[in-house]
């Protein structure tokens, strides 16, 4: 089928030819085949892959009060020794532009508080201990 197309005041023939149609999983991708070149291409050199640092393990005496998502902390409302009870903010995360507040799973004694005021946390990293 052959059309003409005017565009900014200049005329244009196209020809379009029917094609058989194509199914393409959503994880594949259409591209065309590469070009093959008369020189051959030199080896590319792999870097080897470095070891990310371990972070240093937490462990602490009590429950665990972990991070629900990755974020960074705002505000750190306990110390160690403090006692907590139900539902008591233990530190602000924001996350998303969103502030959340970590509270307290249990009523209890602080024993250890793994993160402070500016820290970036991942998810399940520990927040604070309580026993």
């Amino acid at each position: 089928m052959k059309y003409e197309l005017t565009l900014n005041g200049r005329t244009y023939e196209v020809e379009v030819e029917l094609a058989e149609p194509m199914l393409l999983q959503e994880f594949q991708t259409y591209a065309p085949a590469p070009a093959v070149s008369a020189a051959p291409a030199a080896p590319v050199a792999e870097a080897a892959p470095s070891a990310a640092p371990a972070a240093a393990p937490v462990a602490g005496d009590g429950e665990c009060v972990s991070a629900p998502m990755p974020g960074t902390i705002l505000k750190v409302n306990v110390t160690n020794g403090q006692a907590v009870k139900e539902g008591d903010v233990l530190c602000v995360l924001e996350a998303m532009k969103m502030e959340n507040e970590i509270m307290a799973p249990k009523s209890g004694t602080v024993s250890q508080v793994a993160v402070s005021k500016g820290s970036t946390v991942e998810t399940g990293a520990p927040l604070v201990f309580i026993r």
